[in-house]
């Protein structure tokens, strides 16, 4: 018998701790790297030639929402294209547990608009055989996995079971028997193993929101106040253990930085700030966001911060787009059915509010008339493909606002815009990549598929980053796509490569690295569609010692695991 069951052999390997490469074997067995060092072929199982190939640990991404997606694609795509191995979901505080019975159809509406995940694939895949969260966690063990998942409790839901849903979003402090029993339910899914909470506060209480609930209200964590975070934190403190992922937002950011001190102090736990992206008009934000976390740092307080490291350009038509919802006019004008939508947009007499609340400084674009016409269904408007807003307004004479929303509404709400990304400025995205403690992502995996392929972040991070601009080295991005995440996290066994871990793996071509252009795959439940971006360059995925993809290929391995307490036994 073999005394490996896989053997890595002749890589250039870069095993995530900032330590220099070497060239060796890895030797795998029972899932887990059982010898760095020179491995004769025939003590292998299987053999595979890394000679010339980056061996590396395979990438975690901490903000996802494959919450749904796990229910129907077991590999995660696109992440799984991307090298990526292990995931966090339950972040922004959205999620399916627990979840009253009755109460299904509702949770699966409140990611439809906030997360752009589509009603039909998850009435489709999603059986709800579970209540609690320790219910949905063992519904994930059941579930065939090509990659890890570790789980957070999300604070939508949890709010939402405790309370009532309506009742959570009405802005009140819950109760001190709320409260309680909010602490109890938090305890009992992380004796179960979940590692930690996460919420996202848009703006607390506040009315404004760049993500809503399926009718345009508020998410009930966008109301969420300062006192049920305590209670949260209290909990990681009192046990010792456990994680924080929180974004926010409440146009104070001395506010908030203060809240996020104030959780991590009596919490004694890290806390995850999200998310940190350079804006090409505001550069102010993102430095003095990372100067805040350098103080934090200095105070010995474990606030970190995850960077938006890919160009977020979004593609969109307004069929589906709801990312303007920090403007309340485009808000009510972007609710409700197709042709509700299009009657809104339509309306000359909604044309002044929405000319008058265009969202110049949101996250999505830096500049309203700057966003692209991409392509049109009628022959007659195929001449405005390629322009701006501005260059097609100066052609039709109209306004901005109306060239957009005249043509889409005359092609049903089909035509393309394209919304180039806010974080462009190169020398701006330096100053976030030169800034070693924060962690690369952000994909948003499995929310806003029509819009966003970002899963896309680790081997656009190698090709730019390391390749092309030489901003790094090997050691350097690899220790920022798998160890640190890992340490931020809560990973225990994973994020780098040592003897005694996890055998999460990728074997790359440096040279070969490639992100393919953007693609539209008709391949969701319910006849859904999404955008997406391959690559190239990835030889081996491997997940808990077995390969899941040789090449584009995937195997049908299915051995990822639920990360209970961050560990997969």
């Amino acid at each position: 018998m073999a005394e490996f069951d896989l053997v890595v052999k002749g890589g250039m390997i870069v095993d995530g701790t900032l330590a220099p490469r070497f060239r060796d074997d890895i030797g795998v067995k029972n899932g887990k790297i059982a010898k760095i060092g020179r491995i004769a072929p025939h003590e292998a199982a299987k053999v595979i030639e890394a000679d010339g190939l980056v061996v590396a640990p395979g990438f975690i991404d901490l903000h996802t929402h494959y919450d749904a997606q796990i229910f129907w694609d077991p590999y995660l795509t696109i992440s799984g294209w991307h090298g990526i191995t292990s995931v966090v979901i339950g972040n922004c505080g959205f999620g399916f547990a627990p979840v009253k019975p009755e109460e299904h159809e509702r949770a699966m509406r409140t990611m439809v608009r906030t997360e752009a995940i589509p009603l039909a694939s998850m009435q489709a895949a999603m059986k709800f055989d579970w209540e609690s969260y320790p219910q949905f966690m063992d519904a994930l063990d059941r579930q065939p996995k090509g990659m890890n998942l570790l789980p957070y409790v999300p604070m939508n839901p949890l709010m939402g079971y405790v309370m009532g849903i309506d009742e959570s979003k009405t802005g009140r402090m819950p109760t001190d028997a709320e409260h309680a029993t909010m602490r109890r339910l938090l305890n009992e899914a992380m004796d179960a193993g979940a590692c930690g909470w996460s919420a996202q506060r848009l703006v607390p209480n506040g009315p404004s929101s760049v993500q809503r609930d399926y009718d345009g209200s508020p998410m009930n964590t966008d109301l969420m106040h300062d006192e049920t975070c305590i209670e949260m934190a209290r909990v990681l403190g009192e046990r010792g253990e456990g994680f924080q992922e929180l974004t926010l937002s409440s146009w104070d950011p001395k506010a908030d930085a203060k809240h996020f001190e104030t959780l991590a102090e009596i919490s004694g736990r890290p806390i995850m700030f999200e998310a940190i992206a350079t804006q090409d008009r505001f550069p102010h934000r993102h430095r003095n966001t990372i100067k805040w976390l350098e103080r934090c740092r200095q105070k010995g307080l474990r606030v970190y911060g995850q960077g938006v490291t890919t160009d977020a350009g979004l593609s969109f038509t307004f069929e589906d787009w709801n990312l303007f919802d920090d403007s309340d006019a485009w808000r009510e004008a972007t609710t409700g059915t197709v042709k509700e939508r299009a009657d809104k947009l339509g309306d000359p007499r909604r044309r002044e509010a929405l000319k008058n609340q265009m969202p110049r400084e949101s996250l999505i674009t830096s500049y309203f008339d700057e966003i692209i016409i991409t392509d049109c269904t009628k022959a007659e408007n195929k001449h405005l493909e390629g322009l701006t807003l501005r260059k097609a307004a100066a052609q039709t004479g109209k306004h901005p606002v109306d060239t957009m929303l005249d043509l889409a509404v005359s092609e049903g709400l089909k035509t393309e815009f394209f919304a180039p990304a806010v974080n462009q400025d190169m020398n701006l995205m330096k100053e976030l990549i030169d800034t070693s403690h924060i962690a690369f992502g952000v994909s948003d995996g499995g929310a806003h598929t029509k819009f966003l392929t970002a899963g896309r972040f680790p081997t656009e991070g190698i090709v730019k980053y390391v390749r092309e601009n030489q901003w790094m080295s090997l050691e350097q991005i690899h220790w920022r796509l798998s160890a640190l995440p890992a340490f931020c996290g809560g990973f225990k066994d994973r994020g780098f490569l040592r003897e005694g871990a996890a055998a999460d793996i990728v074997v790359y071509d440096f040279d070969k690295l490639n992100v393919l252009p953007i693609e539209i795959l008709h391949d969701l439940p319910g006849n859904e569609w999404r955008r997406v971006q391959r690559a190239t360059g990835y030889q081996y995925t491997i997940v808990n010692g077995q390969v899941t993809f040789e090449g584009d290929k995937c195997t049908g391995a299915t051995s990822g695991k639920v990360l209970r307490h961050g560990v997969g036994a």
